[in-house]
């Protein structure tokens, strides 16, 4: 029919350097992980958690040491005294 296919690469630039370098990639890799690991059900009010647990799980997926997590997570619990739920409702409030 004629048409011409033309690919344009949409990065943005600040002088020589690549601003943002595959937040495209990211953001397509988020929406896609999102519902598949909810089960689609997802709380607006708990979107920071849901972004933190996505960046956690990216910044690791190359990791070699990945038994280390655990191990670390059951030291740090041992070492951290107990925090009373007074003391969590003090600091989440303020008072």
């Amino acid at each position: 029919m004629g048409y011409i296919h033309k690919t344009q690469k949409a990065t943005a630039k600040d002088g020589d350097e690549e601003v943002l370098p595959n937040v495209h990639r990211i953001a397509s890799l988020l929406k896609r992980w999102l519902p598949g690991t909810h089960q689609s059900y997802v709380n607006k009010n708990k979107l920071g958690y849901y972004l933190d647990e996505y960046v956690f799980r990216y910044n690791r997926r190359t990791s070699t040491s990945r038994g280390l997590l655990f191990l670390r997570l059951i030291q740090q619990a041992v070492k951290t005294p107990p925090v009373s739920y007074k003391e969590i409702i003090k600091q989440n409030h303020g008072s």
